[in-house]
C-alpha cells in the first residue's frame, strides 16, 4: 500500500503530509497560500469552499454541515512562515543571552554591585551637568535682560 490514503488522492489541492495529516493550498501562479492542516483530507478538502459535487463526500449532506465539522481557517503564506522563523530566531537568540546574564549574575555578584555603582555615579553626574547648565542659561537670561534694560536707559537718556 502507498503511503498516501485512501482517499487522500480524490481531493484537488489537498495533500497528506508525512506526519498523516492532510493539508489544504492554493496556488496563484508561484505563490502558495496555505489554509491550514487538518486530521481528515475531507476537513482540508471542505476548507478549499469547492462545491460538493467535485468533492464527492457522500457522508456530508450539505456545506453548511460540514462547515460546522471543520475548525476555521488558518491563512499562512511563504512569507508569513519566513516572518514567523525570523522571529523564532531572535527569540531564541534572546532566551540564550537571558540564560547567559543569568549565569554571569550568579557567578560575578560583585560585578553587579560594581554596575550599579557606575550607573549611580553617571546618574549624579547627569543631573550635575543638567543642573549647571540651567544655572548657566538663568545667568544668560539674567544678564540678557540687563543688556537690554541698559540699551533702554541709553536710549532714554538721549
Amino acid at each position: 500500500m502507498s503511503m498516501r490514503r485512501l482517499g487522500a488522492l480524490d481531493f484537488h489541492g489537498v495533500r497528506e503530509r508525512r506526519s498523516g495529516a492532510f493539508s489544504s493550498e492554493i496556488w496563484f501562479g508561484e505563490k502558495r497560500l496555505s489554509l491550514g492542516t487538518f486530521d481528515t483530507a475531507e476537513e482540508a478538502a471542505w476548507r478549499l469552499w469547492r462545491p460538493r459535487r467535485e468533492m464527492n463526500f457522500p457522508d456530508v449532506s450539505t456545506s453548511q454541515r460540514a462547515q460546522d465539522l471543520v475548525p476555521l481557517p488558518w491563512l499562512f503564506t511563504d512569507e508569513d512562515r519566513r516572518d514567523n522563523r525570523r522571529r523564532q530566531r531572535r527569540l531564541a537568540i534572546a532566551e540564550m543571552d537571558e540564560e547567559a546574564m543569568a549565569v554571569w549574575r550568579e557567578r560575578f555578584s560583585q560585578d553587579i554591585v560594581n554596575e550599579r555603582q557606575f550607573y549611580k555615579q553617571q546618574r549624579t553626574e547627569r543631573e550635575a551637568r543638567r543642573t549647571e547648565r540651567a544655572a548657566y542659561r538663568e545667568d544668560k537670561r539674567a544678564r540678557k535682560q540687563a543688556a537690554q534694560l541698559n540699551m533702554k536707559l541709553g536710549e532714554a537718556s538721549f
